[in-house]
């Protein structure tokens, strides 16, 4: 090994960590994961070492060949069902590897719902927004132009909705945005989590350009707590109702600028998921005045907010 190949061995770790994160998300499975990545290891170590000098970014580079790797399984007719899943990265104990199991088991039902995506709406989905990867990367990998790209990590978005939500009344659906609203405003963990589906799960948007959540958070206390996180009460800081994808969601603003909009999927009479867009290029309608063309902001659904 040259000593330019040299690496801090937490650096290793928290590299091949990644790799497994992307390809079990990908996959579902965790022998398949493994098997992926070892496969992109042999990958890397197939190139010459004047390939290697070539490669600057060499976890970029590790992360798009995992991602073509899994995409190429998914696309294989003889695809194995995921059906029962092993355990993903169950090497803690005591109370942190019970958090880290209960994450898991929700997360099944996640994994369960993506097996119904076609493998480039599940690529796309994963890796923009699971993994926050940059749209060029993502592009890359799922070998369609970026705003195709887009559009599959969409279609994904819709199809994950259809299958979670249940077409609830508009004033259930609006009772329980307010309700969410004031557990959010009262700091109320408690409350709040009783909003949610036990299953819950929560998505965070920040497109890379804000230190959000890459990762969706799974469980009724984890999303409640992720959202109380995020959205702390703050000088110069507002929380409303709004129409939301034609449903009651919430705008949290700076400042008067909107900074979060938080849609909010329904079933069973509980929220079922949480869509939370921070990603400054997405948010650009919404800040835009009122009655501007594209202005997607209303004042007619707004509710009061905290100051």
């Amino acid at each position: 090994m040259d000593h330019a190949d040299a690496v801090p061995i937490a650096e290793l770790l928290e590299e091949r960590r990644h790799l497994l994160d992307v390809a079990y998300w990908m996959l579902g499975s965790s022998r398949q994961a493994e098997s992926v990545v070892d496969e992109t290891y042999r990958r890397w170590y197939r190139l010459s070492d004047a390939e290697r000098r070539q490669v600057t970014a060499p976890r970029s580079w590790l992360a798009k060949t995992a991602g073509r790797i899994c995409l190429s399984r998914l696309a294989h007719p003889d695809r194995s069902a995921t059906g029962q899943r092993e355990g993903h990265r169950a090497e803690t104990g005591d109370a942190e590897g019970a958090q880290a199991r209960l994450a898991e088991e929700v997360s099944r039902v996640l994994l369960n719902a993506l097996d119904s995506l076609s493998p480039a709406e599940r690529a796309a989905f994963v890796l923009n927004d699971v993994f926050g990867m940059a749209p060029d990367a993502v592009a890359d990998i799922v070998g369609r132009t970026e705003p195709e790209c887009v559009e599959l990590a969409d279609q994904a978005r819709r199809s994950l909705r259809m299958q979670r939500s249940r077409r609830t009344p508009p004033e259930e659906h609006d009772a329980l945005a307010r309700a969410v609203r004031r557990a959010c405003l009262n700091e109320d963990a408690e409350l709040l989590t009783s909003l949610l589906c036990p299953d819950a799960t929560a998505f965070f948007d920040g497109g890379g350009k804000v230190r959000a959540l890459t990762r969706p958070v799974h469980g009724s206390r984890q999303v409640a707590h992720s959202l109380l996180t995020l959205l702390a009460r703050r000088p110069r800081t507002t929380l409303t109702t709004h129409s939301v994808n034609e449903r009651t969601g919430l705008i949290a603003r700076y400042d008067h600028q909107v900074a979060a909009v938080i849609s909010l999927d329904v079933a069973d009479h509980h929220v079922a998921q949480v869509w939370v867009i921070l990603n400054p290029d997405k948010l650009r309608s919404w800040n835009q005045p009122p009655g501007h063309p594209g202005s997607d902001r209303s004042p007619s659904q707004q509710g009061d907010g905290w100051s």
